[in-house]
């Protein structure tokens, strides 16, 4: 029988850094639009993308946050919400941010929504409805011509397939957004993570942030936690030593 290793101890939080502070290197973005992926769909986006939302407005920044394609949304009709003004990441989004927008009403920060919880290309067939890319564009720009940072968050990881020919990675490689990656510190992270920074760097995507998420860091064994940490910031260091390193705490969501 193999000895049992002692899990991270991590305390739960539901508080913020002090607003205006600086976290970890947040307040060195530049503004703009981010696009969120991370290493699979439990990688911790949707908290990831509310957190640095909300140290970016507790210095100041004008931000606002976006899903780019939402699935698994009881309210969609037709590919759009209705009924409700939020998706469900865009729910996650305000109550970490602790607030909300015009936008959200107005339906341009989730402009895209199905209701078959899989990835978008699946979800979108299985809905009759095909993505209509040109609404998304059309809420991005709306939002970008109000908002210093627009953070857009992806469905699951870079290589989930939007439809049968266009992966995610692709779509965002052609609109040049840099990349804010997230992973966690679950076992397997590190190759995760690896093959998705290669296929960054094989399109020329900027990474601008790796974002390491301790959401589940208590269900993993300690050691992996401390060594996958170490392993992924010192690889970002030396192979994208342009990236923000920030490590996203436990958060009471």
């Amino acid at each position: 029988m193999r000895a049992a290793h002692a899990k991270a101890a991590l305390p739960q939080s539901s508080s913020f850094p002090p607003s205006g502070k600086d976290s970890r290197g947040i307040k060195d973005l530049v503004p703009g639009t981010y696009f969120v992926s991370g290493i699979d769909t439990d990688a911790g986006k949707t908290a990831a993308t509310g957190f640095i939302a909300r140290e970016l407005l507790a210095l100041g920044r004008k931000t606002i946050t976006m899903k780019l394609v939402q699935t698994g949304e009881e309210y969609a009709q037709q590919g759009v919400l209705k009924d409700h003004p939020l998706s469900v990441d865009i729910r996650v989004h305000r109550r970490i941010m602790g607030c909300g927008f015009p936008e959200d009403a107005a339906g341009l920060t989730a402009p895209q929504a199905f209701s078959f919880p899989g990835s978008p290309h699946l979800a979108s067939e299985i809905d009759a409805r095909a993505i209509e890319f040109a609404r998304i564009e059309h809420s991005l720009a709306v939002l970008e011509s109000r908002y210093d940072y627009v953070l857009i968050e992806g469905a699951g990881g870079l290589m989930v397939p939007l439809t049968r020919k266009l992966l995610t990675i692709d779509y965002a490689a052609q609109h040049h957004w840099p990349v804010i990656f997230v992973a966690n510190a679950k076992l397997g992270s590190i190759n995760h993570a690896l093959l998705s920074l290669e296929a960054l760097a094989s399109r020329s995507m900027p990474l601008a942030v790796f974002a390491f998420n301790l959401y589940d860091a208590w269900q993993t064994p300690a050691v992996i936690v401390e060594d996958t940490q170490a392993f992924l910031r010192e690889y970002v260091e030396k192979n994208a030593p342009q990236a923000l390193w920030l490590d996203v705490p436990i958060l009471d969501i």
